[in-house]
């Protein structure tokens, strides 16, 4: 491969997104606790402005996995081109020097290698990109639902408090005697 061939696009950054969701979980796990409760306090403001970030992030992170994988098909065609060249002009040679089949035979074998080994490559490059990307996938799922379990668990902690507060204390039951007549012991 040439050294154009390795390079990244010029606007291309490193994957933000899971850092990003990183510093979420931090927020949330550092969030100072309220006083007499197991509930915290975060900044609300805080914490969506990292997870917005975040949720930019991803399209620029997926344009760089379609970025590789424009690259491995533009790798395919060239090397694809250098094998019909090949073959070509193998052809070419051939018509030329009839007495020398061998030679042609040959030619036509190295293209057919050149020609497979360029496929091989591309479909390995192909695997090597699909699972670079699902394990980015799968590392932001991950982070993604951690982050929605402890939200969840976080509205239900403060719905739970906010019935506690809402439901008014039982009213003394009071015991239930006939009218005239009084126990003293009651």
């Amino acid at each position: 491969m040439s050294g154009e061939q390795g390079a990244l696009p010029p606007d291309y950054r490193s994957p933000q997104a899971e850092a990003l969701l990183r510093q979420a979980i931090e927020l949330i796990e550092q969030a100072r606790p309220m006083p007499l409760s197991a509930s915290s306090m975060i900044s609300k403001d805080e914490v969506l402005a990292v997870l917005q970030a975040a949720a930019q992030a991803l399209p620029e992170e997926l344009r760089a996995a379609r970025w590789l994988l424009k690259e491995r098909q533009d790798f395919l065609a060239r090397v694809q081109a250098e094998g019909d060249q090949i073959i070509a002009t193998s052809r070419s040679q051939a018509e030329q020097m009839v007495q020398r089949t061998e030679l042609v035979k040959m030619a036509e074998e190295r293209a057919r290698s050149i020609v497979a080994d360029a496929e091989e490559q591309a479909r390995h490059l192909k695997l090597e990109t699909e699972d670079w990307c699902d394990q980015k996938l799968g590392a932001m799922q991950v982070v993604l639902e951690r982050t929605m379990t402890t939200v969840a668990s976080g509205r239900a902690r403060l719905q739970g408090a906010e019935r506690r507060e809402a439901e008014p204390a039982p009213a003394p039951v009071e015991p239930e005697t006939p009218e005239g007549f009084f126990d003293q012991d009651e």
